[in-house]
């Protein structure tokens, strides 16, 4: 499977990390987007900077040339975690301006599996609605709440 991994600016960049720590690069081919500030999140949040897999191809966000920005050679799947609001606005109003934006816009056209980890709180009416365009077109909302039943002993 190609596999496009994306990191915009809200906070949660502890999500984008361990996906990337799970994703079985060998078996699959990975691509990794990150937002301009999703750059600043990284460095506040993740101290020791976001760890990448060998095997991962990272591609720059302005880079239109990315394979998978094009119908014709979509991804199998993207992943965008976390999400900011604002991202997740732009995708559900189909705005592409650069390369994170343009590949979840194919992504849903060509009808394959775009998951959106949202992760800011409390939601206005607007992220509703764009919630439910997203859920219309397609996409798979995923947001990220913690778990405190397994009682963890630190928030990785």
């Amino acid at each position: 499977m190609r596999i496009v991994v994306a990191i915009t600016g809200a906070s949660g960049a502890l999500y984008a990390q361990r996906l990337l720590d799970n994703l079985p690069v060998p078996e699959h081919e990975v691509h990794l987007l990150i937002s301009n500030y999703a750059q600043a999140v990284i460095a506040e949040e993740l101290p020791k900077g976001l760890r990448v897999p060998s095997g991962v191809q990272a591609h720059g966000i302005k880079s239109m040339n990315a394979p998978f920005a094009s119908g014709s050679n979509a991804c199998d799947a993207m992943v965008v975690i976390p999400c900011s609001m604002g991202t997740l606005g732009r995708i559900a109003h189909g705005y592409g301006d650069d390369v994170l934006l343009r590949t979840a816009d194919v992504t849903l056209k060509e009808r394959k599996k775009l998951i959106l980890v949202p992760r800011e709180t409390p939601l206005s009416l607007v992220h509703v609605k764009n919630f439910e365009l997203l859920l219309l077109a397609g996409a798979t909302l995923i947001p990220a709440n913690p778990l405190f039943y397994t009682h963890p002993k630190s928030i990785e």
